[in-house]
């Protein structure tokens, strides 16, 4: 028995991970991801207010052909990548979004919401410094799915980290 990582976050984005103890629920919450069976939901603060209060980005990803250190939508070897995103509160010159993953490329959120022009507050190579951040306002806020042996629903919440409240508290502050 090796326990094992079964989705990975970006570097300093904070959250919920799932790590299956034994190989057997390691292939199974593997197999549910590839499935679509994970719901993920990030909470992001980002620059400016999209259009619409919600939205889907559905843009293919790969290394960009530029700047080799980040993915985009320009690039030469494109995979599937959706991101769904809902308006949870407006502040002055930022939006917080609830961020729900369809596909899980690497840099996905940062990616795409950088694509629509709205990149992820304090966000070191997709965006630029704000609010006292020292790295990318980006929470894996929520996790649900069946138990891989017993079928049972799981559906947990990770609440904002310090530094991210005090952020959020700067945000709301104007």
């Amino acid at each position: 028995e090796r326990p094992g990582i079964v989705h990975r976050l970006d570097r300093d984005t904070s959250g919920l991970l799932v790590v299956a103890r034994t190989e057997a629920a390691h292939a199974a919450l593997k197999a549910m991801l590839k499935r679509r069976e994970v719901t993920r939901e990030y909470l992001g603060l980002v620059e400016g207010r999209p259009a619409a209060r919600t939205g889907t980005i559905d843009a293919p990803l790969g290394r960009d052909r530029r700047v080799r250190t980040r993915i985009s939508p320009d690039t030469d070897d494109p995979r599937p990548a959706v991101t769904h995103f809902q308006t949870e509160d407006v502040y002055e010159g930022f939006t917080l979004l609830r961020v729900r993953l369809e596909t899980g490329r690497t840099h996905q959120i940062r990616a795409h919401l950088l694509a629509i022009g709205h990149p992820v507050a304090g966000d070191p190579e997709y965006g630029r410094p704000a609010l006292g951040l020292e790295r990318q306002f980006l929470h894996a806020e929520r996790l649900a799915f069946a138990h891989p042996a017993t079928g049972a629903a799981i559906d947990v919440r990770s609440p904002l980290p310090i530094d991210l409240s005090k952020a959020l508290a700067r945000a709301r502050e104007g």
